[in-house]
């Protein structure tokens, strides 16, 4: 009977060295935290909430601490090498590369299986995601092609993935999962479009020799995969060099979390299958032995082979961008709308060439999004290059498009590097936000008025085909 209980016996709810009533309120407190996370729409609410912080610092008379501490002086020193750089700049050109480390794994795992993975499904949001980024960059220089402005051409050109599908979450189910699915491989395009402007035009003059330092690092990165290192810890070091290798080359450093996501392997060792047999056969060696008999080096042994079980079951970009989503979502983009959303906002502080800025970035978000993505999906679905995925109308696509107009993340990192005087700067910046809150409004009046809810949407055409068969 003891043998069987100690066989039985319950898991224990807590650690032995924790406080039970102090375990359970800290439980209790975090609950609605998990269940705010939890929401799709989380993290573009939390990008609202950093921005809406930033604007009112920035306009309250506490204006100079904000302008300060973003200002402060953060760096390291090592013998006679010293490295120092604003905290705007480590925000901006530090933690937003784990961003775009992000972003490039999510489109090499598209391109591999997902929607991206055949060119009759990538054909739409390929050619959306295009007019969308063309049909805005034209209207800015219409507005704002002055030699003083045109540098801000690429602000328009992005979408906020976050807050897109935040919109759409919001529509709740009005929205079929193909608009959803539809609006993140045109957002996940968006990005490799807004990535490509970035590199090639929004990089400084190139030095061939941090070039060379960042082929070295990928090189590692290459060497590190061949030899058939899967610890993730280990290929920090190779990317690190690379990012310095491309900072110093001139290009801008978030480029190369772009370079090193896209080359993360998306295939699993094991995977689900593995994972499973491999589990399976650790609990029956564990069964098979004696009680007792088993020494904490054996045991080690077989947890450790779990734990690489547990680790190859997902490929290296699944898992890593599971790991990193959160701190990405609800991390770094949060802290980074409350470093760069921070514009003061005064009419007399502008003047009328800043004010184009203003109203070409607004106009090429608001107008020039859907104008581009509906003009240019209509030509695809004509030409019949690319189909219309099932249950998908003109009305959704109009609400893509409108929704698509909601740039801020992407759109104000772009305007950092197309603007270095500080008056056009917080004009473009000024201009985002508008254009954003603006297309956030119109997404949630139009998906109310245009869409209906799925389930009665799906009634009406079931009745519509009962009553054909009924008359045929």
């Amino acid at each position: 009977m003891s043998g069987g209980d100690s066989k039985t016996r319950a898991v224990p709810s807590s650690p032995p060295e924790a406080w039970e009533p102090l375990l359970r309120f800290a439980r209790l407190a975090g609950l609605p935290l998990e269940r705010f996370l939890r929401i799709e729409a989380a993290s573009g609410i939390l990008l609202l909430v950093a921005a809406a912080v930033a604007l009112a610092w920035a306009n309250s008379p506490w204006a100079e601490t904000y302008v300060h501490l973003w200002h402060t002086p953060l760096g390291i020193r090592v013998g006679g090498f010293t490295f120092e750089r604003s905290l705007a700049w480590v925000v901006n050109d530090g933690l937003m590369v784990i961003f775009f480390f992000v972003v490039g794994m999510e489109i090499r795992r598209e391109i591999h299986h997902g929607e991206l993975s055949e060119w009759k499904r990538a054909a739409l949001p390929a050619a959306a995601a295009l007019g969308g980024m063309l049909a805005p960059a034209a209207l800015y220089l219409v507005i704002a092609g002055a030699p003083a402005t045109r540098s801000g051409w690429g602000v328009p050109m992005a979408t906020d993935i976050a807050f897109a599908v935040g919109i759409l979450t919001l529509l709740g189910k009005r929205v079929p999962a193909a608009l959803r699915v539809l609006l993140l491989a045109v957002a996940v395009i968006d990005d490799l479009g807004a990535i490509v402007v970035i590199a090639l035009f929004y990089s400084s003059g190139l030095a061939l020799s941090g070039l060379l330092v960042a082929a070295l690092g990928l090189a590692g990165v290459f060497a590190m995969q061949r030899l058939g290192v899967r610890t993730k810890l280990a290929y920090v070091a190779p990317t690190i060099v690379t990012w310095a290798g491309i900072y110093a080359a001139g290009v801008h450093p978030t480029i190369a979390g772009v370079i090193v996501g896209l080359i993360t392997p998306v295939r699993a060792w094991l995977g689900p299958d593995g994972f499973t047999a491999g589990v399976r056969h650790e609990l029956e060696q564990l069964a098979n032995v004696t009680p007792g008999a088993l020494s904490s080096h054996a045991f080690a042994e077989a947890l450790r082979r779990v734990d690489v079980a547990r680790r190859e079951a997902m490929s290296p970009a699944e898992s890593l961008i599971e790991a990193l989503h959160p701190w990405v979502a609800f991390g770094i983009m949060p802290v980074f709308a409350l470093a760069n959303a921070g514009v003061t906002v005064s009419s007399g502080a502008l003047d009328a060439t800043s004010w184009s800025v203003v109203a070409a970035v607004a106009v090429g978000l608001i107008v020039g999004k859907p104008i581009g993505i509906l003009f240019v999906s209509w030509l695809t679905l004509r030409l019949r290059i690319g189909t219309l995925p099932a249950g998908m109308t003109l009305r959704h696509l109009v609400l893509l498009g409108v929704v698509a107009g909601v740039g801020f993340t992407m759109a104000l990192f772009i305007a950092q590097l197309a603007f270095t005087e500080s008056n056009l700067l917080a004009a473009a910046k000024i201009g985002v936000l508008a254009a954003s809150g603006g297309a956030a409004v119109l997404g949630l009046v139009l998906g109310r008025l245009l869409l209906a809810p799925v389930e009665a949407a799906q009634a009406a055409q079931t009745a519509d085909e009962a009553e054909s068969s009924t008359e045929a």
